[in-house]
């Protein structure tokens, strides 16, 4: 098992990574809460899946589990779907001191935190993420919320969880594509911060593809590590936490106006190929470095193309996002493998070229 520490100045939480630890949820919590009762957040395809091994453990250890389940999908990660949920745990009179846990990805992870962070003004988060995304990313630090018709995540709060607990064995039932979408995720980590462990990606990462749980187990507590650092670093992506959206100022606008045909993992892959682009016109990062980053999002069974972008669409709906400062957008781009910068003042004909790129 592999335990990684978030030390925040005003609250300090455990990332704890082990097969089977679904079965050990119960005890678990019971040392961090006297509550009788938990809220459970779930989807409608998780929620059969592993929902009553969840209810088990928590009953065992002396929780009534009050559940909620949501469509799956983004174009349920609105508001008007957590309405019901509101209502159901509102009309189970859950207590400030009653913990909210989010069981699934990371549309479900974002929206449970969403959800604590908002009824009775804050009640504690537990995260338990069963895809490899939500596991490396989603889940850790803090940052919740909700879709917008604008754009993504753009109704949302910083809620820190009390307590992340990830079952790698999960992942042996996620769906081939979910699997490569998180791993997109694993590929921005390194590049943003960790030169050796790209390396490793560029020789192992067809261990994951293959269901490895041991190294599954060690890259998700590799990644949590990571981020871990960066959020310590700036809780309130303030400034050095903007790192960790490599690939997402494309990605997130090409999510969007491509209306979720591609996956968010999928969408990352297709911004770190145009950040990258970007990153080469600038003359700020060598070619043959941006072709190993190509050749590992490859090599993950991810995209580097999208011949149906439509470019114009794609330019503006980055205007929409989160990062711009002063009317300009931000992107995070590498001057090597293992560190990026922010840069300010990309010009409008790069970063036309770099989506363009995408086309083939």
């Amino acid at each position: 098992m592999h335990d990684v520490q978030v030390r925040l100045a005003d609250h300090a939480y455990a990332v704890s990574v082990q097969p089977g630890l679904l079965r050990e949820v119960g005890p678990r919590l019971r040392l961090l809460s006297k509550a009788n009762r938990v809220g459970v957040l779930t989807d409608t395809n998780v929620g059969p899946a592993y929902l009553p091994a969840l209810r088990k453990s928590l009953g065992d250890a002396g929780f009534e589990a009050v559940d909620a389940s949501i469509p799956p999908g983004e174009d349920h990660k609105s508001l008007a779907d957590l309405l019901p949920v509101y209502d159901k745990f509102l009309g189970a009179r859950l207590e400030r001191s009653t913990p909210v846990i989010g069981l699934g990805g990371g549309i479900v992870t974002d929206m449970a935190g969403f959800v604590a962070a908002t009824i009775l003004r804050g009640v504690p988060l537990v995260q338990i993420p069963t895809t490899l995304l939500a596991m490396v990313d989603a889940s850790v630090g803090g940052k919740t919320g909700v879709n917008h018709a604008v754009g993504k995540n753009l109704i949302g709060a910083f809620h820190q969880p009390v307590a992340v607990m990830i079952d790698t064995e999960v992942l042996r039932t996620l769906p081939p594509r979910e699997l490569r979408s998180g791993l997109a995720e694993c590929i921005k980590h390194d590049i943003i911060r960790d030169a050796e462990g790209f390396a490793r990606l560029e020789r192992e990462i067809d261990r994951a593809l293959k269901l490895d749980v041991d190294y599954l187990t060690d890259l998700v507590a590799h990644n949590v590590a990571i981020k871990a650092r960066v959020v310590e670093a700036d809780p309130f992506e303030r400034g050095e936490r903007a790192h960790l959206n490599f690939g997402h100022t494309f990605g997130h606008a090409i999510e969007t106006v491509m209306e979720y045909q591609y996956t968010h993992g999928e969408c990352v892959a297709l911004g770190m190929a145009a950040a990258t682009f970007a990153a080469v016109k600038l003359g700020m990062f060598a070619d043959d470095d941006r072709q190993r980053v190509l050749g590992v999002i490859e090599k993950a069974g991810l995209p580097t193309k999208a011949a149906d972008l439509p470019v114009d669409r794609v330019i503006d709906g980055m205007s929409f996002d989160k990062k711009v400062r002063s009317g300009k957008v931000r992107f995070v781009l590498p001057d090597r493998i293992g560190h990026v910068v922010v840069r300010d003042d990309v010009p409008a004909d790069v970063v036309r070229a770099s989506v363009e790129s995408l086309r083939g």
